[in-house]
C-alpha cells in the first residue's frame, strides 16, 4: 500500500494462522516445537512440541478444540483465533440470535454452572436455539388456522 500501511495477511489455513502469530509473537526468532509446548506448559495447557511442530508443517489441519486453546495460550490470543471462518461465523450467528431472542423476551433467563470466562459455549448456544424452534414449532398459529396458510 503506499501510505505504509501493513496489508492485513490472508489467514484462511491453521497454519497460516500459526506461522504469522509467531512471526508476530517472536518476531526474528526461530521458535522451535519445544520452546512453544514448554511455553504452553508454563500457562497451564497441554500441547506436544511435536503435534505443534506438524501444525508448521501443514500435517495437522483440524484439531481438537483443546489444541486450539493450548494455541491461544501459547500465544496470549483468544483461541477462537485458531478456529475455521465457518465456525467462527456459526458461533456469532448462534449468540446474535440469543441475544435477540433474550432482548425480545423469548428467553427470560438462563442459568449455566460450571460456566468459565467465555461464558456459553456455542453448542450449548445451539442447544438452545434448537429448543426455542421447537417449542415455537408446536404452539397452535396465532389465528387458530392450520399453520403455512
Amino acid at each position: 500500500m503506499d501510505n505504509g500501511e501493513e496489508r492485513a495477511p490472508e489467514l484462511r489455513t491453521l497454519r497460516q494462522k500459526v506461522e504469522y502469530m509467531v512471526e508476530k509473537t517472536f518476531p526474528g526468532r526461530k521458535i522451535s516445537g519445544r520452546v512453544f509446548a514448554d511455553l504452553v506448559k508454563e500457562r497451564g495447557g497441554s500441547l506436544s512440541h511435536s503435534y505443534f511442530s506438524n501444525i508448521l508443517a501443514g500435517k495437522v489441519t483440524q484439531p481438537s478444540e483443546d489444541i486450539l486453546k493450548a494455541l491461544g495460550l501459547g500465544f496470549g490470543v483468544d483461541w477462537r483465533f485458531f478456529k475455521e471462518e465457518s465456525e467462527v461465523v456459526d458461533d456469532v450467528v448462534a449468540g446474535l440470535q440469543f441475544l435477540a431472542k433474550r432482548r425480545t423476551g423469548e428467553i427470560s433467563g438462563l442459568a449455566g454452572r460450571g460456566l468459565n470466562e467465555d461464558g456459553l459455549p456455542p453448542e450449548l448456544l445451539q442447544f438452545a436455539l434448537a429448543l426455542l424452534k421447537d417449542a415455537e414449532d408446536r404452539q397452535p398459529p396465532a389465528g387458530g388456522g392450520p399453520r403455512g396458510q
